[in-house]
């Protein structure tokens, strides 16, 4: 088995419809694949009905807040018609078009000659996020979205959004019969490392595993995670993050082990 267990597709911020990851995954070689667009599960119906040997494993990548700092959780196997968790993510995305709208204003008024109607253009149905305004800005040469000059975490174009903290995130996982593995938790391209302290309060909490092989995290990062994953009882998953083209990486760049998604499954089934 090769298992892939983190991907987005144009139900998210994807680059690739939900049709095609299928296929493609094929292509790559994988057997197993998790679909887990921000916030939604509105691809998965679309991916599952598509004729593969590809297993597809339900998930979404759940906006939390840590302490002070946002970080990502993916929610796998569980059920898309949970009452409570389709009720949060309905919040959690209504809240992100007003988010988004205020944060294409901010951005005119610091002199970046994008609109909402190209953003809306770009997102092409999905809910608006902050790679969608990027992708406008760097249309019109600014290149260096991602910073505090514009959409970054507290930038001066950042817009705070409702989020949940990351206990209630997995809790709401677990109720709706998922395990919650907490996303690229060292990723250099983060904000903050989340601490080995936090990763064991949220190991008390409920959390099944921590993404440890990841394009963002470098090999030295990597291999603590695996110490710190082992010694708190976490499972240690590689996923790829795929996005298309939106980001240089391709499906199945980083897996997980057979073994680790056997227990997975088996953590999905014993808190159903």
């Amino acid at each position: 088995m090769t298992i892939d267990l983190h991907t987005h597709s144009t139900a998210s911020d994807g680059t690739t419809p939900p049709a095609e990851l299928p296929r493609l995954a094929a292509e790559a070689g994988l057997t197993v694949l998790a679909l887990t667009d921000h916030d939604t599960f509105a691809g998965l119906s679309t991916a599952s009905a598509v004729a593969s040997d590809v297993e597809i494993v339900p998930g979404v990548e759940i906006s939390c807040r840590l302490d002070e700092f946002e970080v990502h959780l993916l929610g796998l196997f569980a059920d898309p018609l949970s009452v409570p968790l389709a009720a949060e993510l309905e919040l959690i995305r209504t809240d992100r078009v007003r988010r988004g709208v205020r944060m294409v204003e901010r951005c005119r008024e610091l002199g970046a000659p994008i609109t909402l109607a190209q953003v809306e253009a770009i997102a092409a149905g999905a809910p608006l996020g902050r790679p969608h305004i990027a992708a406008a800005l760097a249309a019109v040469g600014i290149t260096d979205a991602f910073t505090a000059d514009w959409i970054a975490d507290g930038g001066r174009a950042d817009v705070p959004k409702h989020v949940l903290s990351t206990v209630e995130a997995i809790a709401l996982v677990r109720a709706a019969g998922g395990v919650a593995v907490l996303a690229h938790p060292r990723s250099v391209k983060r904000r903050a490392a989340v601490t080995d302290a936090q990763l064991a309060a949220l190991a008390a909490a409920g959390l099944a595993g921590i993404e440890v092989d990841h394009p963002e995290q470098p090999p030295e990062v990597r291999e603590r995670l695996r110490e710190v994953a082992a010694d708190l009882g976490l499972l240690a998953t590689g996923s790829s993050d795929f996005h298309g083209d939106r980001k240089p990486v391709r499906l199945g760049e980083c897996t997980t082990s057979p073994e680790v998604f056997a227990a997975l499954r088996e953590s999905a089934v014993s808190v159903s």
